[in-house]
This record gives structure tokens, sequence and C-alpha cells, in this order.
């Protein structure tokens, strides 16, 4: 691949940080960094995105750092962060003295509503588009599916599942001699039957 411009960069995520809205800048992003301009592909863009999840703060600006740094070092990071942030930016502040006169009315309720049912939706998609071109075993599917157990039904705290299941799965892909893996594996399932 050759070199990308830092304009290109800023470019890019100055379109995505203007287009899209709530959790549903996952889409954007994948689509504009893996769909069409094939900066990256679903692996980088899936390790990336769980990286800045583990990350504090938010996960958009994050990613926006992690894809700059991973396409053009540090001058791609401040690209790519300045080019998300600045529509947010701007947006929010406007945002932010509307709501502060109108926030009150039902329409401006109905309409936070409606961005935040089709912000889920479009996270959900992503992630099942990722989902169905990465999870290609029995231990990626443990591994997400008791994620999601210990922070939605138990309760866990983040920083505790990221930890617990970080350790289960590092301890589950440790590097083996070769076929190992799926023995182990095979032998985990038939005792559990």
């Amino acid at each position: 691949m050759s070199k990308i411009s830092i304009p290109a960069i800023f470019g890019v995520f100055l379109q995505i940080g203007a287009t899209s809205f709530g959790g549903g800048v996952v889409a954007y992003l994948r689509s504009a960094l893996v769909t069409k301009k094939k900066w990256l592909t679903d692996t980088e863009f899936l390790e990336l995105m769980s990286l800045s999840n583990t990350l504090p703060g938010l996960n958009a600006t994050n990613m926006a750092i992690l894809a700059g740094q991973r396409l053009r070092g540090t001058l791609g990071a401040v690209a790519a962060m300045v080019g998300m942030c600045l529509p947010a930016l701007i947006l929010m502040t406007a945002a932010g003295f509307a709501y502060g006169a109108e926030g009150s009315r039902p329409l401006v309720t109905a309409m936070l509503r409606g961005v935040a049912a089709a912000a889920t939706g479009l996270i959900a998609a992503t992630w099942y588009q990722i989902g169905k071109k990465t999870v290609k075993g029995f231990y990626e599917a443990f591994f997400i599916l008791a994620a999601i157990l210990g922070i939605n039904y138990f309760k866990l705290s983040v920083p505790i599942v990221l930890l617990s299941v970080g350790a289960l799965s590092i301890f589950a892909f440790r590097p083996r001699k070769p076929g190992d893996h799926r023995k182990e594996e095979h032998a985990w399932i038939r005792s559990l039957q």
C-alpha cells in the first residue's frame, strides 16, 4: 500500500466525525477504513476496536487515534483525532445551547430517542458483520459470551471482566505445538458433554 497522506487521513476522519451519530460511529469507521478505503483489514479493525474499548475516554476518539497512528504514526494520530473531534466540538456546542433553551420540549426528547435507537441498530449490524468474519471457533464465542454475561447479567465492572476474560483468553491462545490447540479444544468440549 502506498503511503497515505495526512490530509487524506484528516479528511476521512472529518467526514466520519461530521456524519456519524451516537454509538453508530463504529459502523461509519468500519465502512470508511475497511470497506471503502481498504486502509485496514477486518482483523486489524477488530484489534484496534478492542484496544480502544479497553482505554479510558470515548471509543470513537480512541479508535481515531489508534487507526491514525497505525496509518501514519504520530502525525496520522493527531490528524485523525482532530478530524474526528472537530465536527463534534462544533455541533455539540450548538446542541448544548439549543438543548438548554428547548430541552424540555417533547419533540426534542423524541428526536434524541430516535437517534439513540438508530445508533443501537448501527452498532449491532457492525458487530454482526465483524463477528461472522472473525469468530471462527469455540473459544472465541465462549469469551464473547463470558464478557457479555459478566457485564450485563452479573453486573461486574468492565475492568474486572476485561482482566479475567483477557487472562483466560491469553491462556487459551498461548503458543503451543502445532495441532495441540484443536486437540485440547475437542477434549474440553467432550468433557462438557
